[in-house]
């Protein structure tokens, strides 16, 4: 019985896959900046933690650039929650972008041309 326990939940017997099977990936050669080819659209990943902030996220969409905008921080305080989104929406009217919420603390924000498909791809379907 104490044999097919250890099986089961991996007592004290040693595993069936040796270490030397798995690889370390470092991925820090796929983040390569490559500045001799500059792109058209850049996606930027920013925090909101106060109103200021506002005027460089807008600059980023007006440049035609999507912005993926962390809002954890202020969603305690929700009159500058509301100022921020009213702010982000007023600037996607302005370009006829796109503004999507992502989970509970991420926005997604698209300038000219992009629009957010709400729809979820789940096992190669809508």
């Amino acid at each position: 019985m104490a044999n097919i326990v250890n099986k089961l939940f991996g007592g004290s017997s040693k595993s069936s896959t040796p270490e030397d099977e798995y690889t370390e990936l470092d991925l820090t050669k796929y983040e390569e900046v490559l500045d001799d080819e500059p792109a058209e659209t850049y996606i930027r990943v920013a925090e909101l933690t106060n109103l200021n902030e506002l005027t460089s996220l807008k600059k980023e969409v007006y440049d035609g650039n999507i912005v993926m905008i962390d809002i954890s921080n202020i969603k305690v305080d929700k009159l500058l929650l509301d100022r921020a989104l009213k702010d982000l929406k007023e600037v996607v009217l302005d370009v006829h972008g796109d503004i999507a919420g992502i989970k509970d603390d991420q926005v997604l924000v698209t300038p000219t041309g992009i629009k957010i498909d709400r729809s979820k791809i789940i096992g190669g379907r809508y």
